[in-house]
């Protein structure tokens, strides 16, 4: 059966307001279509973060990846931040900068774990993406159409959470962090979201769908996006 990669397109809801059917913004990518069916995973691509009017907030540009994969997170062209993955045999590590200042790091344990704390140079827990089992039929779903559900989770400030647990802890609505992330340092976050999806959890399928709620403080403090 032939497979086709499709551009990632990305529909963003508020989690608050769950009848809500309206998206609160959108995510598109623009990627070549030869390269998409070359590289798959690999490819270079551009995605555009908008609000629900089609306003641009801001932009991430992925360039083509063999081993290790960057992001970057752009404002008006110019580029705010980056996220280098850094290899390992099984875990999974990412750097996360703001210019040239590391902001926080990822160091997800690999295998089944499906949560990714943000961690800053202190160790104190400063954010959360973790992707969401929803049940049998969407797992079997994901397997044909890459169909995902992710969430990212900023917190309120307070006491952070111990490094140890927050893999295996719930992440319930009142995540506390030890400082909240700024704006700028938030797209970071949310583009390494995106990077997450194409590095651990997209694969070579028929057709491509993904539904992935973020929670962000970046359009309200609460976002999700399904692409």
């Amino acid at each position: 059966m032939f497979a086709y990669a499709q551009e990632t397109r990305y529909i963003i809801k508020d989690p608050r307001t769950p009848r809500r059917k309206t998206p609160v913004g959108l995510i598109r990518e623009k990627s070549n279509v030869i390269l998409r069916q070359l590289l798959w995973t690999r490819r270079p691509f551009v995605a555009e973060f908008t609000d629900a009017k089609g306003n641009e907030i801001f932009t991430v540009r992925r360039p083509f990846r063999w081993i290790n994969s960057s992001i970057y997170a752009e404002v008006d062209g110019k580029e705010v931040g980056v996220v280098h993955s850094r290899w390992h045999l099984w875990r999974r590590n990412y750097d996360l900068y703001l210019g040239n200042k590391q902001f926080a790091v990822v160091e997800n344990p690999g295998f089944w774990s499906w949560s990714f704390a943000l961690f800053d140079e202190d160790d104190n827990l400063v954010a959360i993406i973790d992707r969401k089992v929803r049940g049998v039929g969407w797992e079997c779903m994901q397997h044909f159409t890459n169909a995902s559900q992710y969430e990212v989770r900023f917190g309120d400030a307070g006491k952070g959470t111990d490094k140890v647990f927050c893999f295996a802890k719930d992440m319930d609505n009142d995540l506390r962090v030890f400082l909240p992330l700024d704006l700028p340092e938030r797209a970071v976050a949310l583009a390494l979201a995106v990077s997450l999806d194409h590095d651990c959890f997209s694969r070579r399928r028929l057709g491509w769908y993904v539904c992935a709620p973020l929670v962000s403080g970046l359009l309200s403090q609460l976002i999700c996006f399904e692409k």
